[in-house]
């Protein structure tokens, strides 16, 4: 299982929600491309990035920043937050990054998500936030009345071939994983699905592994001190 740190970017820090609440927000550094590489140096090869000014507003007002992170973190990006257009694809694409992720466009615009999945292939993800069931949009300040299975299912139809899954109430709030939630998405798609949202210790790290998760992001967990990183990539690889 791999393991994708979190880096959420806002006004160009490094900074954590408390359950995407903006004005609950607390900046964990100034300094992203020394955050991605301490996580370099503990031996993880991917990242998750957000931008969170993107998620909540569209555009891309740290682009510039994430374009760095791809050059020179030396890790495997994932890039989420804003990206409504395929112009904005194209660019990130072109930065180096691996996979950008679509959010609320995938919502209220599924023919621009299936035209990318078509086009780009395993280079599109779709992050889907979810509140109590529902699918959240906009930085999750907007919960819609579409059901999360039934809009996963469609999306593995349309073409996408990784799933990120984030369960609102449970981010950042170091309560544990929703394992019911994954161990449904898990058995029911085809897709690759990746964990967010309310990694405590090692055991919802395993717990996510032994379910055959493809991927897990770890945010508050590691930046709190409360998950070292190194012992997650050992439990993620299945050596403790």
């Amino acid at each position: 299982m791999k393991i994708l740190p979190a880096i959420d970017l806002y006004r160009g820090k490094v900074v954590r929600l408390y359950q995407g609440d903006y004005n609950q927000m607390t900046v964990y550094s100034k300094d992203p491309l020394a955050v991605a590489h301490t996580i370099a140096e503990a031996g993880a090869d991917s990242l998750h990035v957000v931008d969170l000014e993107g998620a909540r507003d569209g555009g891309t007002p740290n682009i510039g920043l994430v374009k760095r992170l791809a050059a020179e973190s030396g890790m495997k990006i994932e890039i989420g937050g804003g990206v409504r257009s395929e112009e904005v694809v194209v660019d990130y694409l072109q930065a180096g990054v691996l996979r950008v992720i679509l959010g609320t466009a995938a919502v209220t615009r599924p023919d621009f998500a299936r035209e990318m999945a078509q086009r780009y292939g395993a280079a599109i993800a779709v992050g889907v936030d979810v509140w109590n069931g529902q699918v959240a949009i906009k930085g999750w300040t907007e919960t819609t009345a579409l059901e999360m299975m039934p809009f996963c299912r469609q999306l593995e139809q349309d073409g996408i071939q990784t799933l990120i899954c984030t369960d609102i109430a449970k981010d950042g709030v170091m309560a544990g994983v929703n394992r019911e939630m994954y161990t449904k998405l898990q058995e029911e798609l085809g897709m690759k699905v990746i964990a967010s949202g309310g990694v405590s210790n090692l055991d919802d790290i395993r717990a996510l592994r032994d379910r055959g998760l493809y991927g897990v992001i770890l945010g508050k967990s590691l930046y709190s001190g409360a998950v070292d990183l190194r012992e997650a990539l050992e439990v993620a690889e299945g050596k403790r």
